[in-house]
């Protein structure tokens, strides 16, 4: 089903067959991104904060738009300033401060919901606690990984720099992993009422090359274990896979294709980070006691 209009009509959407997308809006786009995050990392990694600020508070929008199909009316204001609060202060004041963080941005928004009065309350709670969770809360995790080298450095000298660009990867892996097994040999849907152009065999690719990716990447950029790498690819693969069914759960229930469509050729925000939202915390939490603590 398509995205719909500000007037209730769906948006026409091209057939890009078994890719499912536009690839080379896909590419350039993706270039694109990529380009500025590693700008960011290499020459002045507190800037990536900004990135991760922004992306919070683009999905929170996101998010909100998406539940309005339903009648849910997520209080945006509070949950924005309050996520990008949260980014900050795990990058400053790490783990603990992140949970105090957390509690407190969902105690505000509970309040903040009490002037709309009695009508819709549960729903609309419900809902931004789940948003609270899911986009800014995961996406802290982020800023954990990226102050493991300190809050003053940049460059590949720097562990937190180091730690995002494996993150990052391996997760990238995944995607094409499965895109290509998927389209040259998908035959067996893995789950055809959620997400029909997922596959077995794409599965197995993004098993395939995470796992690669893992080993390559926690050897020779993180100077690991291999068998770090291993664990590293084998979590990517399965939260990342899970990431993405989810978020096509949360779409089909909406009754919407894409989130958005800030992103040519990818839809929204939200189409592209649930696969790295589900696993930034597991990744933070081998890389932080298994490589970096070691």
């Amino acid at each position: 089903m398509a995205a719909p209009t500000p007037t209730g009509q769906p948006t026409p959407t091209k057939d890009h067959g078994r890719a499912g997308r536009d690839l080379k809006a896909a590419v350039g786009s993706a270039v694109v991104l990529l380009g500025s995050i590693a700008a960011s990392l290499l020459f002045f990694k507190a800037a990536f904060m900004v990135i991760v600020a922004a992306a919070v508070c683009v999905a929170v929008w996101e998010l909100g738009r998406g539940f309005a199909v339903k009648g849910i009316d997520l209080p945006e204001e509070p949950l924005m300033v309050g996520g990008v609060s949260m980014v900050v202060v795990a990058y400053l004041f790490g783990s603990d401060a992140l949970v105090t963080a957390t509690a407190v941005t969902g105690l505000v928004t509970m309040l903040w919901l009490l002037r709309r009065g009695i009508e819709g309350y549960v729903q609309n709670a419900t809902a931004s606690l789940f948003t609270l969770v899911y986009v800014p809360f995961l996406g802290s995790f982020v800023a954990l990984l990226l102050a493991e080298g300190g809050l003053d450095g940049s460059g590949l000298d720097d562990d937190g720099v180091r730690g995002i660009i494996v993150f990052i990867l391996v997760t990238i892996a995944s995607d094409i992993g499965g895109y290509v097994a998927g389209v040259l040999f998908g035959k067996h849907p893995m789950a055809p009422v959620i997400s029909p152009k997922k596959s077995w065999e794409g599965f197995a690719g993004s098993l395939v090359f995470t796992v690669a990716g893992g080993i390559g990447l926690v050897v020779w950029l993180l100077e690991g274990d291999w068998w770090v790498g291993v664990a590293l690819g084998l979590i990517a693969v399965v939260m990342a896979t899970l990431g993405d069914l989810c978020e096509s759960v949360i779409k089909r229930d909406l009754g919407i294709k894409d989130m958005s469509q800030v992103i040519p050729g990818h839809g929204g925000l939200m189409d592209r980070l649930d696969s790295l939202l589900a696993t930034i915390a597991p990744i933070w939490l081998l890389l932080h006691h298994l490589v970096f603590a070691s």
